[in-house]
């Protein structure tokens, strides 16, 4: 029994190509291009086999309707030639009443056509799933358990992918009588909104054609190569001049485009050829398609479903039973009927099945893409010159490039020789390095080696390291800091990019609510899984979107008190309509049992002597939870306190007095209970120094800080002069010299940042913008000698023009003019390190479909395409193991400032973050290897060690024989019997090097690697 293709059947397979994004087949990134590579298959799928699948299903309960109605008209005719009564004829009842009783495979398909096209059509909305339950017409359902209160927003079980505007290059290629033609739309200038700066109605940005400029009038607004078979057509996005109204823009670009194409460019008529478009009535032609994707590209973003075949599988059992399955149908006497009824509703389930496993692998696929921890692309550091031994001022000093920056910066030729003070020179002296420590030294600058030999020299490396920048979208970076970071961020400030009164940023789908709260949702429940138990979240927010966002927390993060401070942080007050605003909000959420402290700055010199043991309830007070800040403070027989002991190793330790004398003072609480001190052993000793820990009459000790800190409550209203975000915010970069609009205002975070109680607390905001937060932990710091450090990570390009210049200035001096330190002596001694990660789009740039591993298709069929192709193919793309073989040459396609490049990354650095080791020593290559010594997260010592392999495995051994005899256990004297792990790529023979003493495990880096990679954190 053949069935031909119906209307319905058409109509059912033109949105499922739609929804397999089939109907982009021009576009060359992302998903789209991964999908390209096995169109021809997937569309033979939709178009053939599930025909199959469906008849297979209905034949068996379908009547041959077809003969029966010609049985039946031959009867009639009879009976009419005869004018006899049909209905006397015992065939013809017969027959008649077995019609009735039957439903014909194209009647039984086409139901089952409708049914599949109704339901994935209501679920599907512009590339994603949407939760859209119909209870009956205009009544949606949702999923509730009984709670009291039970918040649901649209989008909450997606991933809401906001890279902001990509910015990226696009291509077209379609086919004139000569061949391909292939059109490329290129950015040339963007200026990007930064941070929380919201567009005004009047200073939107659009795309418009890039118009020739005085000095830049060989960049062509369109042109053809020679061969005549590629066009570039040149845009800028950036707010149009006043006279231009904005709904013509588009139109504008369009109709310029097409007068050059007919004036100039007549073998490029392709572009102006209509082609089909969904609604019949419309025409569109294959340019304006392409600018108006271009354009949608680069401004809406996307959502990936976290489980979406138990979503559609769920969705469509309630369609069935809802929709479908009637009780009037069912209860009937004819058999038959309830067989054909039955068959129509297993063929919907059937058929649906089929298409939501495929539509789960590729959701799984780009799931799986986007949690896969991303490469680290490239690591430097800024290093303070006090850090760095004077071996290597000479190559210092001869760097250009370095110096420029310096000028650039620092105006450090402006520095005149005087008495005591030796100036700047086009020849920099030794002696000029040494009379200014502060100077920034940056690695990009100079050779791996310089930098390998240089890192090589810090001890204990992480905890000497102040500040860390990553340049990736936040989720990402949160994602790879998982394991390093695990349970140790004691506060988090971010000041996200939401919605106003003004103006709404551009969500998919209209669900800009929805889409924003998943935004935060999903970051800010990653972000608790390495929060100390101690932790305080500052989260800045305005009226608009306060509601949802308070919420939200309250829904996700239960187990915090949720608290809300204002902050009149723009007295002069916002453009009005109806009330002029001047205030934002701060959101803070921590546990029950801590609080906040304030401060008072005073122009006085105060000194406030503060209890140096903590107090309260919280773990973070406690010896078990700070094992490095208990240990013991001595003090001498007049009273005065001398120094301190490394913190005890075990459970037992010295409570006498010292052999010389000294008494040994432990943070001991009532009853006996082991506390802490306020600061570690390290910082501990450096305050020692500097006389601020005294010990009172009654053995009491305290801690001396002037000045700056008079300990008050922290109020629910932060309402001073110095909140003032344009004085003390926009002026402030102004007198930097960072080009910057609406940041915070700088005591504001720090009088945040202070209210914590810890100055040695690590500090997360990864909606970093411009740095306030970084800079507010730097000047803190400088203030009561504290050791807060600080992770910022931000994710537009102003990363290296604005985020890390404002780090680079805030260390070298206090204050700024003009973009000039004001007084050189107000530096401090700093290490930043900064980095910058693969990103999502760069994960899909990297995927290939493997031909061979496809062949599988011919042993497994359609189960092969629709449930494993995806990932069986792209295996040796996302993660290449035979380049472990050669580490140092590991190689990604990574886009930076708009262009793609085959670039090297840092293996080494990602697999540190990869097993969460805090890096005591780098040591720089020797011999072909590459040494990492720290600590795991277990608190476990680990040796990794890198190297470049031959392939001759005899040959592989002997080398690494020498190399860690000669160079591991004589020259750096590393005693392996404290070692627990050692990580090696390649199989390696460590039995005739490991001593009968030393009891580490080997493990192999590539199988961890790929373990931590792809482990998604639950």
């Amino acid at each position: 029994m053949k069935s031909t293709k119906t209307i319905q059947f058409n109509r059912f397979v033109e949105l499922l190509k739609t929804i397999f994004e089939l109907d982009k087949s021009d576009l060359d990134f992302g998903i789209y291009r991964i999908m390209n590579i096995r169109k021809a298959e997937i569309t033979d799928f939709l178009e053939n086999d599930l025909l199959k699948k469906v008849q297979e299903t209905l034949i068996p309960f379908a009547s041959n309707t077809d003969k029966i109605k010609k049985q039946i008209a031959e009867i009639k005719k009879q009976a009419a030639e005869f004018n006899a009564d049909v209905n006397q004829h015992t065939g013809y009842v017969a027959l008649k009443s077995k019609l009735e009783q039957g439903t014909d495979l194209s009647t039984l398909e086409t139901d089952v056509y409708s049914h599949l096209y109704n339901f994935f059509s209501r679920y599907y909305d512009e590339g994603d799933f949407i939760s859209k339950r119909r209870y009956k017409e205009g009544v949606y359902a949702m999923p509730y358990e009984g709670e009291e209160v039970k918040l649901i927003w649209a989008n909450q079980d997606q991933y809401y992918i906001k890279t902001t505007e990509n910015f990226k290059n696009y291509s077209f290629t379609f086919k004139d009588g000569n061949g391909n033609k292939t059109v490329h739309f290129r950015l040339v200038d963007a200026s990007i909104e930064q941070n929380n700066n919201k567009e005004q109605d009047n200073s939107k940005r659009e795309f418009m054609l890039w118009k020739p400029t005085k000095g830049m009038t060989d960049i062509k607004t369109i042109e053809v190569n020679d061969k005549d078979d590629e066009m570039i057509i040149r845009f800028v996005y950036d707010i149009p001049p006043a006279s231009v109204k904005r709904p013509e823009i588009k139109d504008s670009n369009y109709q310029t485009i097409c007068k050059a194409v007919t004036a100039n460019y007549k073998s490029w008529n392709g572009l102006l050829n209509a082609i089909p478009t969904k609604d019949p009535k419309k025409t569109k032609t294959l340019l304006e398609k392409h600018l108006e994707t271009y354009i949608a590209k680069n401004t809406f973003d996307y959502f990936i479903h976290k489980d979406l075949d138990g979503f559609l599988r769920r969705e469509l059992d309630f369609y069935i039973k809802n929709e479908i399955i009637h009780l009037d149908d069912i209860d009937t006497a004819n058999e038959k009927r309830v067989e054909t009824y039955l068959a129509k509703v297993k063929a919907v389930k059937q058929i649906g099945k089929i298409i939501i496993d495929f539509l789960a692998q590729i959701e799984n696929f780009q799931k799986k893409l986007y949690l896969k921890k991303k490469f680290v692309v490239s690591t430097d550091w800024c290093i303070t010159l006090d850090k760095i031994p004077e071996t290597f001022y000479d190559e210092i000093r001869n760097n250009k490039t370095q110096i420029q920056e310096w000028i650039n910066l620092y105006a450090i030729d402006e520095i005149k020789q005087e008495l005591t003070t030796i100036g700047y020179s086009k020849s920099l002296k030794k002696e000029f390095l040494k009379q200014n420590q502060h100077l920034i030294l940056d690695t990009k600058f100079f050779t791996a080696a310089f930098k390998e030999k240089l890192i090589a020299t810090i001890d204990n490396l992480d905890e000497q390291t102040n500040g860390v920048l990553i340049h990736s979208e936040n989720f990402q970076a949160l994602n790879l800091l998982q394991e390093r970071y695990k349970e140790k961020i004691d506060c988090v400030y971010i000041d996200p990019p939401y919605n106003s009164s003004d103006n709404d940023i551009p969500y998919k789908n209209g669900y800009k609510d929805s889409s924003w709260l998943s935004l935060i949702n999903n970051s800010l429940v990653f972000v608790t899984k390495m929060a100390d138990d101690d932790i305080v979240f500052f989260i800045a927010i305005d009226d608009y979107e306060i509601i949802e966002l308070s919420s939200m927390l309250r829904y996700s993060l239960s187990e915090y008190s949720l608290d809300i401070a204002i902050i009149e942080h723009h007295p002069q007050g916002g453009k009005a309509t109806v009330i002029s605003t001047t205030h934002e909000y701060m959101i803070i959420l921590m546990k029950k049992q801590r609080s906040l402290i304030g401060r008072e700055l005073s122009e006085k010199t105060l000194v406030e002597e503060r209890a140096y043991k903590r107090s309260g309830t919280a773990e973070s007070n406690f010896r078990a939870n700070r094992m490095n800040s208990f240990y013991a403070i001595l003090v001498n027989k007049d009273g005065q306190v001398v120094g301190n002991e490394k913190p005890p190793t075990g459970a037992d330790y010295p409570l006498g007095d010292t052999k010389d004398g000294y008494k040994r003072i432990y943070p001991i609480g009532k009853g006996g209970v082991e506390r802490v001190w306020r600061n570690a052993y390290g910082t501990c000793m450096e305050l020692i120094k500097k006389e601020k820990i005294i010990c009172k009459n009654d053995a009491t000790i305290y801690q001396l800080i002037e000045t700056h800190e008079k300990r008050i409550a922290f109020f629910s209203v932060l309402k001073d002069k110095k909140y003032n975000a344009s004085t003390n915010g926009a002026n402030l970069l102004k007198d930097m010299s960072i080009p910057f609009k609406y940041p915070k205002s700088i005591f504001t975070l720090e009088d945040t940042l202070f209210s914590i109680d810890n100055n040695e607390a690590i500090v997360l905001d990864y909606f970093a913008g411009s740095g306030t937060t970084g800079h507010a932990v730097i000047n803190l710091n400088r203030e009561d000698d504290g050791n807060r450090k600080y992770i910022l990570v931000e994710m537009g390009e102003y990363f290296n023009t604005v985020t890390k210049p404002r780090m680079q200035k805030a260390v070298y001096a206090k204050e700024w003019k003009d973009g000039k330190p004001v007084n050189r002596n107000t530096g401090i001694s700093h290490i930043i390190k900064y980095f910058r990660l693969e990103s999502y789009e760069d994960t899909l740039s990297n995927i290939v479909l493997s031909d061979a591993e496809h062949t599988q298709r011919s042993f497994l069929g359609d189960d092969y395409l629709i449930n494993y192709m995806l990932e069986t193919e792209s295996q040796g793309s996302l993660l290449n193991l035979e380049q472990f073989k050669t580490p140092f040459e590991y190689k990604l396609n990574i886009t930076e400032k708009n262009e793609q490049k085959e670039t090297v990354i840092d293996l080494v650095e990602t697999f540190n973050y990869l097993i969460g080791l805090t890096v005591q020593k780098s040591l720089a290559c020797t011999d072909g290897f590459k040494t990492i010594i720290g600590e795991l997260p277990s608190g476990k010592r680990a040796v990794i060690l890198w190297r470049d392999l031959s392939g001759n495995a005899a040959k592989d051994n002997k080398v690494l024989e020498t190399f860690w005899s000669k160079v591991l256990r004589k020259q750096e004297k590393i005693d392996f019997v404290d070692i627990d792990e050692v990580f090696i790529n390649g199989d390696a023979a460590i039995a005739k090097i490991r001593n009968e003493n030393e009891n580490f495990v080997v493990r192999l880096i590539e199988s961890v690697f790929k373990e931590k990679m792809f482990k998604e954190e639950k």
